[in-house]
């Protein structure tokens, strides 16, 4: 799929939000992504996440197991591990700092990519990459559905993406007027950093 082809997944998913919103990161932005309104529906996904792990492996080669973070990237991470085939598991709080957890192992030798739904400073994407790296297996890369950073974001490992935006993100200060004119919304389920 081209990057056109996924914007136009969102656009039809009603996923393709304008207003002011807060991101996870603190961050505000013109644009949010309701990646949950794409995830709602099976089909929809399968297509994302299969275009997703052909990308996967024309970047990286074969895959043992697809790693995610919770709680946002576990559907993705399921689905593109799944079209794949090899294992999914994710990582969880735990006092605060990612662990896998529900006996979730990552063997020596395994082939280990690291699955987002959205990246945009890359901050969960590389506390999901340290909690990888506290286990024995070879962390390849990592991918995702959407690059928000435009390729900017430094997450420690190669990252694909089936679509990269440059979409202005503003620390709340530092709002242009017409951002500043519209009452903010946080529509996403982390609180803000």
């Amino acid at each position: 799929m081209t990057g056109d082809e996924i914007l136009e997944e969102f656009r039809n998913a009603g996923a393709l939000l304008e207003g002011h919103f807060i991101l996870s990161s603190g961050l505000r932005s013109p644009l949010f992504l309701q990646k949950m309104r794409i995830f709602e529906d099976p089909v929809r996904t399968g297509r994302i996440c299969g275009a997703l792990a052909l990308k996967i492996r024309e970047s990286f080669g074969e895959v043992d197991i697809v790693v995610s973070p919770a709680i946002g990237g576990i559907i993705p991470g399921y689905e593109t591990a799944r079209a794949l085939g090899c294992k999914a598991v994710f990582v969880e709080r735990e006092e605060g700092e990612f662990q896998l957890r529900r006996s979730f192992e990552i063997p020596e030798g395994a082939r280990v990519v690291m699955v987002e739904d959205i990246v945009t400073t890359g901050l969960s994407s590389r506390e999901c990459i340290a909690a990888i790296r506290r286990h024995p297996g070879n962390l390849v890369g990592a991918a995702c559905i959407v690059d928000r950073s435009n390729g900017t974001a430094d997450i420690g490992v190669p990252l694909v993406s089936l679509l990269q935006l440059d979409v202005p993100a503003y620390p709340a200060d530092q709002l242009p007027p017409e951002l500043a004119a519209i009452p903010p919304v946080k529509p996403g389920s982390r609180v803000p950093a």
